[in-house]
């Protein structure tokens, strides 16, 4: 098992203020012979509904050498777990959890618009020191 995201914590608990029920830490996804590791596994009940929304999120930090570096790994990552969600837990929605700080440094910026543009991940944006959650972007 991977070791987990310097601000796992900080987004578990921040899921949990935000009204989700932590299922799964971490949310493991079997494909053939491969164990992929989500970091959390969420679901919230919905008023109106009978059914939960589910969640896998993955935390990232962001703090290796290289932004674009990491970039591409979280990218890379979330398309192997959109990918695998799609076939073993389709009613799931994966996430990449980053920080307020990565999203103003990164996805503000030109390259992090387009990936948002191009719907190519769903973030949840944190305030590590807060341990809220800040915003939903599908």
């Amino acid at each position: 098992m991977p070791a987990r995201d310097f601000y796992h914590n900080a987004v578990r608990n921040g899921l949990a203020k935000d009204g989700w029920k932590i299922t799964h830490d971490p949310f493991v996804l079997k494909w053939g012979t491969i164990d992929l590791f989500v970091d959390l596994g969420a679901e919230r009940l919905l008023a109106a509904e009978k059914d939960a929304r589910k969640i896998a999120v993955e935390v990232k930090g962001f703090t290796g050498p290289s932004d674009m570096v990491e970039l591409e790994r979280a990218l890379g990552q979330y398309v192997l777990n959109h990918d695998v969600l799609a076939e073993r837990d389709p009613n799931r929605v994966p996430y990449l959890a980053v920080s307020a700080q990565v999203m103003s440094e990164l996805f503000d910026e030109p390259i992090g618009r387009l990936v948002l543009r191009n719907q190519r991940a769903r973030l949840v944006i944190f305030d590590a020191k807060e341990e809220v959650i800040l915003r939903w972007i599908p």
